[in-house]
């Protein structure tokens, strides 16, 4: 199965340049989805972190204040490779024990009461400050010419290289399960030696695997490959692949189908990006506002909404109860289903779980872009709604390899 990673901008040159693995280089701040009203059982804390990922910023700060974890809410999780400044709330505990708070990584920079948790989904997007080192001479000029066809057609809203793994074979391992190939599920999360291994001692358990030692694939893997080295005892105890598939953990599973569900989309996308601007009879069109759909009958009646970016086409995340559109979008998406051999009723997969699917938008607008070149550095300021990739915005303008890239979704 292809991965393809579509640019809108394919034509023009990029500034070439990479990000580097310093936190400082990738900024990313949530912007709120509504504001904390100064009263309530919740204390929001606004948390800055550096190097350290969402759920290690709560256990620390849970430890600290001696709370279970249950009781701190989130928006979203933000990766460690980046200073991160995110909302977190914290369930009966007094803003005092929270104001000017330092622990190793993090510090909080504000606290005020609210009435409820946050839950995964509360914010409105993310704002990115972004420094691209080594970029070329005419960074400037390039960067100019690729905002303005961003801005006038909108950010392709693909999944970027981080979200199919450091192997980018993730959808692969994803689309064995919805296939119900636990067989081959098993031989990819276990086996199938690659040459983007990072640590040698992965790949030798791979090569363990493959040659069918499970003892020894189990003993070379590190410790921090859990589910594999689970999946490799359930079949040491003589349980069958569909058997050592159940006790990969749920939630591990559905990143899985997640990543093959991101794929297809991807495939869709691919196929729309001449025209990702322009509605057609059939399409789902998506109410940007509101994060609904509806059905598109007459275009030519619709388009200016389109051309406002009050509404835009919007592809399938497949799954049992995802509506698919009419007429030719709809031929399209059920075209990439069927080359998998798959329907929608396949995503209810016994043993792993039903996955119902939605729909997503093709492409998002970018907010308030700004740039300057600094020496050999280009420095990109931008917002993205919820669920857009920043990785998908710094493609389009270096035209660069970004798989080490921290998401920023």
């Amino acid at each position: 199965m292809d991965l393809p990673f579509p640019l809108l901008t394919a034509g023009l040159p990029g500034t070439g340049g990479a990000v580097k693995d310093r936190p400082e280089d990738f900024v990313v701040e949530e912007i709120p989805l509504y504001q904390a009203m100064g009263i309530g059982d919740h204390a929001f804390a606004k948390v800055e972190k550096i190097g350290i990922p969402t759920r290690e910023a709560v256990r620390r700060l849970a430890q600290h204040l001696q709370i279970p974890e249950s009781r701190v809410g989130f928006a979203g999780l933000k990766d460690a490779r980046a200073v991160t400044r995110q909302t977190l709330s914290f369930e009966r505990v007094e803003p005092a024990k929270l104001e000017g708070l330092e622990l190793p990584g993090l510090r909080v920079i504000s606290v005020k009461r609210h009435r409820n948790k946050l839950r995964p989904g509360h914010l409105a997007g993310n704002r990115f400050e972004i420094r691209v080192r080594g970029v070329v001479p005419d960074a400037a000029e390039r960067t100019g010419a690729i905002l303005r066809v961003i801005l006038e057609r909108g950010l392709p809203n693909g999944f970027g290289p981080q979200r199919f793994g450091t192997r980018g074979d993730t959808h692969l391992l994803g689309r064995s399960l919805v296939l119900r190939d636990f067989e081959g599920a098993v031989k990819r999360l276990c086996g199938s030696p690659s040459d983007l291994e990072r640590d040698p001692r992965v790949l030798e358990a791979r090569r363990a695997f493959d040659a069918g030692d499970l003892e020894g694939a189990r003993r070379s893997f590190p410790h921090s490959f859990a589910t594999e080295r689970r999946v490799l005892d359930r079949l040491a105890q003589g349980g069958g692949a569909a058997e050592a598939v159940k006790v990969i953990p749920k939630g591990v599973r559905r990143f899985f189908v997640s990543a093959f569900q991101s794929a297809l989309f991807n495939r869709v996308l691919a196929d729309r990006m001449a025209t990702i601007d322009v509605l057609e009879a059939g399409d789902l069109a998506w109410i940007h506002r509101k994060g609904a759909v509806f059905l598109v009958e007459d275009p030519a009646a619709e388009q200016e909404r389109c051309d406002g970016f009050e509404i835009s086409p919007s592809g399938p995340i497949h799954g049992t109860k995802m509506v698919l559109p009419s007429g030719a979008p709809g031929e399209r998406e059920r075209a990439v289903l069927a080359a998998e051999g798959l329907e929608p009723r396949d995503f209810d997969v016994k043993g792993v779980d039903r996955f119902e699917g939605e729909r997503r938008p093709l492409r998002v607008p970018v907010e308030e872009p700004a740039f300057r070149v600094e020496g050999e550095d280009l420095l990109l300021a931008f917002s993205l709604p919820r669920g857009a990739y920043a990785t998908n915005l710094l493609a389009e303008v270096t035209k660069s390899d970004l798989a080490e890239v921290p998401g920023g979704e």
